[in-house]
């Protein structure tokens, strides 16, 4: 039955709905028939009220929050829900260890005490469909020539369509693997304020044990606020701005959910690849995917075993940890899913019937001649390119030292300006100063040392830096003995410059190119660096460009080749403006096991564990569960206190803090992870066992109000009870 599901989502890509609540769909875009069926699920809103650029509609309450999550306005003031994950960074920097706001928790008594962040927020006005522009541009063009010219011609058509005067800012995405062009367009506010956020405890319950799983009794969500200049203009920040006046705003539902109820999620879904070729399957599963794990595993484990000893390592490598963590076990369950299902097996099903149809056809027939040699053209240098990016800088130290091959560059740039080559200093020295602000040196030495083993082990030696391992043998000792890596990084971490300020501030006051080459992180940097980037990374390019092209076409051939299920495909998420739809929905992983569409606080007393890294909670917490305090959140048919709930939609990364939203337009949960079972997703939809993990707007607005006391912040939002 599972094998059979798989093949049903993957009939046609993967991409064609046939109304399983699979689509990313987007909002400008909703076809009738795609909109008669939310309407037919539960939907009461008009297509107007959900999407419209004359005047107010749902969409404008959803915006990009921060760099990468969603964000909803929930009042007429602009207050802002998302996840804790996803205001986790401004929390933590915040915070300090006399006031641990990440700790302990913090809620703005008024708007005076609301704290400043660098986030911003960022309502989409309009899409604007450019195809025909960008097209008309790309005629007669393929590989390279193409693909700089398309990058020329959107950068054009970003720079005509925005108004920075206005804070009006232009990205024009590429859609079906360049098939289609649509410009989104945005208006970004940059004075956004930290209003309220439950105890870490609680906001991470579970903590990785639970990352990506259900059951989950998980409080994530933080709060935030929206300012603008008197005019209701974005604005810097200021003392005497206002808060937002937003077009929308999301009335709260405290009405609860019921299985099958209509949920509809708006938000900035980051990416999936749905239309990957069986050989992008087999290279995720066989190369990237495992080597990408393996070194996140290496580098979790050395930083979580400073954190665990130290409180003020815990709060400055927190968030690092959590983001490092977070993709360490969701590559691990893709490739678990996408070997279990056989999605690649799958593919080529559907590889074998187009190239049926493809042949005769000069555009197609021979894209399964070009895409295999290509792959297999790319394959050996693969590992060496997730071992740079997962590894060689994965070290902040050795990431940081690589950033400073731009300040060589103008060190021994022939005739540079004084006034050049001091905004190159400024830079780094800027540079410096944030990097030694999050690094722990003793979990980054220990990286350090790993990695460079785990590179000699792992990648071939026609491929690693020439002369490199001879001379650390030479200097160190043997090359398969752990403590010859970690003598050899702790003279990186004792000798550098960049950890010595009197050392550093020299080189600024006399900058010199041999100085900064002779220094051991940079060299290590260096040595990685320029072998890379000088033999591997123009295959890599030349991969991608071949990559790109066929891809374009295939999809362009699986469009032609059947256009009435055509009109039912959806594109990629590509961090813009999606709107999927499914409903509350139990599900049976395997054999023998039912998981509940909801979880309650008896969960939470089950799972508690004082002083528990994971599962500790706040005293006063687990005191009003177990008294039954729930106030006017209590779910009266379970006679508690529902924390999370699980529906059936389609999302991915990027949705994080994404409103879920019932057939009336009301908020009843936040979006923030997906379920284990199926976090093939990005690559695979399961029409099964897809769910999306969803804390309770009932339990948000508890935590807000009985454990933190913030009734103030309650009595702003709209109830519907």
């Amino acid at each position: 039955m599972k094998k059979i599901l798989v093949t049903i989502a993957l009939s046609f890509l993967l991409v064609l709905k046939s109304f399983a609540d699979e689509g990313m769909w987007l909002p400008m875009l909703l076809g009738q028939q795609v909109y008669n069926d939310m309407v037919k699920k539960g939907l009461k809103l008009t297509k107007d009220q959900l999407y419209n650029i004359n005047k107010a509609s749902l969409k404008d309450a959803i915006i990009i929050f921060g760099g990468g999550c969603t964000g909803e306005i929930v009042s007429a003031e602009g207050l802002i829900f998302t996840n804790h994950h996803c205001g986790y960074d401004a929390i933590a920097s915040a915070s300090t260890l006399d006031h641990n706001y990440l700790q302990n928790g913090f809620y703005a008594r008024n708007k005076s005490e609301e704290i400043p962040t660098t986030l911003s927020a960022q309502f989409l006005l309009r899409i604007d469909d450019v195809t025909k522009e960008v097209m008309d541009s790309l005629q007669g063009l393929t590989g390279a020539d193409r693909w700089k010219k398309q990058a020329s011609v959107l950068a054009s058509i970003n720079t005509r369509m925005s108004d920075p005067t206005q804070n009006i800012e232009t990205r024009t995405s590429p859609l079906f693997k360049g098939n289609q062009f649509l410009a989104f367009v945005y208006q970004r506010y940059t004075d956004v304020r930290l209003v309220g956020t439950p105890p870490e405890s609680v906001g991470k319950f579970g903590g990785d044990t639970d990352n990506w799983e259900w059951p989950r009794h998980t409080g994530d969500f933080s709060i935030f606020r929206v300012y603008s200049g008197a005019d209701g203009r974005p604005a810097k920040y200021a003392e005497d701005n206002k808060p937002l006046k937003p077009k929308w705003f999301l009335p709260v539902s405290l009405k609860g959910v019921k299985e099958g109820d209509y949920a509809m999620i708006w938000g900035y879904p980051g990416s999936t690849n749905r239309y990957e070729s069986s050989y992008g399957i087999k290279l995720a599963t066989e190369i990237n995917n495992p080597t990408l794990v393996k070194l996140r595993d290496m580098r979790l484990k050395y930083m979580f075993e400073e954190m665990k000893k130290y409180p003020a390592v815990k709060l400055q490598l927190a968030s690092s940890y959590a983001s490092i963590a977070n993709y360490w076990k969701f590559f691990d369950g893709e490739t678990r899913q996408l070997l279990k299902y056989d999605v690649y097996g799958q593919k080529k099903k559907v590889e074998e019937k187009f190239i049926n149809w493809a042949n005769g056809k000069p555009e197609y027939q021979s894209i399964f001649t070009d895409w295999p040699a290509a792959y297999e053209a790319w394959k050996k240098y693969s590992k060496h390119r997730v071992y740079m990016n997962e590894g060689i800088f994965g070290s902040p130290l050795i990431g940081f030292a690589a950033s400073l091959k731009q300040l060589e560059a103008a060190l021994v740039k022939t005739g540079i300006s004084k006034a050049d080559l001091q905004k190159a200093l400024d830079a780094a020295n800027k540079a410096r100063t944030s990097f030694l602000s999050e690094e722990n040196k003793k979990s980054d030495e220990n990286i350090v040392a790993g990695v460079t083993m785990l590179y000699y082990q792992d990648i071939p030696k026609d491929q690693q830096p020439v002369g490199f391992y001879g001379s650390l043998k030479d200097r160190y000792g043997a090359l398969d003995n752990e403590t010859t890596y970690k003598k050899y990084a702790a003279d990186i971490f004792g000798k550098t410059m960049i950890f010595d300020d009197a050392k550093w501030n020299a080189f600024i006051a006399n900058p010199d190119a041999t100085v900064l080459q002779n220094d051991p992180a940079f060299a290590h940097a260096s040595a990685f660096y320029d072998n890379y980037n000088s033999k591997y990374a123009p295959y890599y390019s030349q991969f991608m460009v071949k990559n790109n092209d066929l891809g374009r076409l295939y999809l362009k051939g699986i469009m032609e080749m059947d256009p009435v299920k055509a009109k039912m495909m959806y594109p990629d998420a590509t961090f813009t403006m999606r709107v999927s739809y499914g409903a509350v929905k139990s599900y049976r992983p395997r054999d023998a096991v039912f998981y509940d569409y909801v979880t309650t606080s008896k969960g939470i007393l089950e799972k508690y564990v004082p002083g528990d890294y994971e599962f500790d909670l706040p005293a006063k917490q687990i005191e009003l569960l177990k008294k039954k305090d729930f106030g006017q959140y209590i779910d009266k048919k379970r006679n508690d206190l529902v924390v999370g709930f699980i529906t059936s939609n389609d999302i991915t990364g990027g949705n994080s803090g994404s409103p879920v939203i019932n057939g009336n337009g009301e908020l009843i949960g936040l979006a923030f992870d997906g379920n284990y079972e199926a976090l093939s997703h990005k690559l695979a939809f399961d029409k099964d066992l897809n769910r999306t993990i969803n804390v309770d707007i009932r339990y948000v607005l508890w935590c807000i109000d009985k454990l933190g006391g913030a009734g103030h912040l309650i009595k702003e939002l709209k109830l519907m009870k």
